[in-house]
C-alpha cells in the first residue's frame, strides 16, 4: 500500500457571510486566503452538522431491501437504500433504526457501520453514515414521506444487475452497494 502525503495546510477563513437560507440549507460565502498567497471567495451549503444515515437492510443471507421513492431534485422515482437525517439528540445508530422502521417496516438487532461518506465536499458540509442492518424483525413507525414507499427485496448475487438498472443511480446507494460487497468478503 502506498503512503499518502500529509494534507496541505488549510486556507485561512477571513470572512463568512450567509447569503441564502431555506428549511434545509444555509448558503454561505466564504473568503479564503491560501498558503501560497492566493485569495478566493467560495460558496458553500452549510449542513445542520447532525448528518444523515443510509441503511442496507439484510433480510437474510441472500437478500437486502431497497426502496423506490420520489426524488424532487430529478423529478423522478429512484431506487436506493433507506436513508434519512439524524434528528437532534439522536446517535447515528438510533437514527438508522428509526429510518428502517419508518421506511421498510423493520427494526434491526444489529447495525454495523461500513463507512461515513461526504456528499460533494467541495460545496456541501454533510456526512452520511452507512450501516448494514441484520437481525431484522417487523416494527413500523410513521415517517414523513408524502406517499407509501415501494419496498423491494433484491438478491445480493444480482448486484451487477442492480448497478445496470436505470433507476438505481443515486451515488450514495451505489457506494453503499460496493461497500456491502467488500464487507461480505471480509466476513
Amino acid at each position: 500500500m502506498s503512503k499518502l502525503k500529509p494534507p496541505k495546510t488549510l486556507p485561512q477563513i477571513n470572512a463568512r457571510r450567509q447569503i441564502a437560507r431555506s428549511r434545509f440549507f444555509c448558503i454561505e460565502e466564504v473568503d479564503l486566503a491560501f498558503s501560497n498567497g492566493e485569495t478566493r471567495t467560495f460558496e458553500r451549503m452549510a449542513g445542520s452538522g447532525r448528518g444523515a444515515v443510509m441503511i442496507i437492510p439484510l433480510v437474510d443471507d441472500e437478500h437486502f431491501l431497497l426502496i423506490r421513492e420520489y426524488a424532487a431534485g430529478t423529478h423522478s422515482y429512484q431506487l436506493g437504500f433507506p436513508k434519512g437525517l439524524i434528528d437532534p439528540n439522536e446517535t447515528p445508530e438510533t437514527a438508522a433504526n428509526r429510518e428502517l422502521q419508518e421506511e421498510v417496516g423493520y427494526a434491526a438487532k444489529k447495525l454495523s457501520m461500513l463507512k461515513t461518506v461526504q456528499m460533494a465536499p467541495t460545496f456541501y458540509d454533510a456526512s452520511m453514515h452507512i450501516f448494514v442492518a441484520e437481525g431484522l424483525h417487523p416494527s413500523s413507525l410513521i415517517g414523513d414521506e408524502p406517499e407509501p414507499l415501494e419496498v423491494i427485496k433484491w438478491p445480493i448475487n444480482q448486484s451487477t444487475e442492480l448497478l445496470d438498472n436505470d433507476d438505481f443511480r443515486e451515488a450514495r446507494s451505489v457506494a453503499a452497494l460496493l461497500l456491502l460487497q467488500r464487507w461480505r468478503k471480509s466476513l
